[in-house]
């Protein structure tokens, strides 16, 4: 036993190590033959391992809050297109490497929608990273200072999915605004990106120091495979305020 159990550590099979001996007695009582005891041990030993995969998958993804489709009141906003929304949980823009931008005023649900469509991403085993895009900049001119841009870059490369939230938030420098056109320049076409705003392209030159050309190049590559949905009403959270 104590050999059966030092081998399952250096294996890693943490459930099997716990388990077998229980699972064992269920066998000999249920008079499972040992496919079937061998199977039902695989099978919890993956479901263990999947679940910890997900947990830190959703820690590595640095979401704010954990939210979920389930959670929208889709009866607050006064316009909003359900199915299309519905049908970007099917994740496809992951597979097609395209984006989806949500537009639409403050508090009328674009960055819980970024988030469930992230949240249900880590679920189907794929890697995402939350980021407001005032602290991608911030972050990538620290580095940039540090000497260490190439590096924090990949951080925003890497992720299958990358959500940038509240853009057009604040406004961004020049400099800012050419680091932010390399993080989509670089994922055009091989990395999906999210991005929440509340301006709508025509005033995106004045989020980006009022570049024109830069702005123009940025939505070039973003605007090629990418998916609007445009949200309209009042904010959700001053609803009680207003009441």
């Amino acid at each position: 036993m104590k050999d059966i159990t030092e081998h399952l550590s250096y294996l890693k099979l943490p459930f099997i190590r716990e388990n077998y001996e229980a699972i064992g007695k269920t066998a000999a009582h249920k008079k499972w033959d040992h496919i079937q005891y061998l199977s039902e041990l695989v099978e919890q030993e993956s479901i263990l391992r999947r679940d910890r995969c997900i947990k830190r998958r959703i820690k590595m993804a640095r979401f704010p809050v954990i939210k979920t489709m389930d959670q929208f009141d889709w009866s607050w906003p006064k316009k909003i297109n359900q199915a299309q929304v519905k049908n970007l949980l099917r994740l496809k823009c992951i597979q097609e490497k395209s984006n989806v931008v949500l537009i639409g005023s403050v508090g009328v649900g674009k960055t819980h929608i970024a988030t469930a469509l992230g949240y249900q991403a880590c679920l189907k085993n794929n890697t995402v990273l939350f980021t407001s895009a005032i602290d991608a900049v911030n972050n990538l001119i620290a580095a940039q200072h540090a000497g260490q841009l190439k590096q924090e870059l990949k951080k925003y490369l890497k992720p299958s999915l990358l959500i940038m939230d509240e853009l057009g938030y604040l406004p961004i420098d020049k400099n800012g605004a050419d680091l932010l056109f390399q993080i989509i320049s670089e994922r055009y076409e091989r990395g999906s990106i999210i991005i929440t705003t509340n301006r709508v392209f025509k005033e995106w030159p004045e989020i980006f120091n009022n570049d024109s050309t830069l702005t123009s190049a940025l939505l070039d590559r973003l605007l090629h495979h990418t998916e609007a949905v445009l949200i309209e009403g009042d904010s959700y959270r001053m609803r009680k305020v207003k009441k």
